[in-house]
């Protein structure tokens, strides 16, 4: 195993930082709403599957109840 020194390394992780592209503050700002929105339409759905189960449930044992 090859073994580097510590200014090399700190010299190698320079440059591969230096390659990174970062998002632009636009590309968070829609990212970041586009989360937001999807977590709410999941939460809905969600919602929505749940009622419809838990009815489903209360007709059911209704019946036997």
């Amino acid at each position: 195993m090859a073994t580097t020194n510590p200014l090399q390394f700190i010299q190698q992780v320079r440059a591969e930082v230096a390659k990174v592209v970062w998002p632009t503050r636009r590309e968070v700002m829609l990212t970041t709403v586009m989360v937001f929105i999807l977590a709410a339409l999941t939460a809905v759905f969600f919602a929505i599957v749940d009622i419809i189960i838990r009815s489903g449930l209360q007709g059911v044992l209704g019946m036997f109840g």
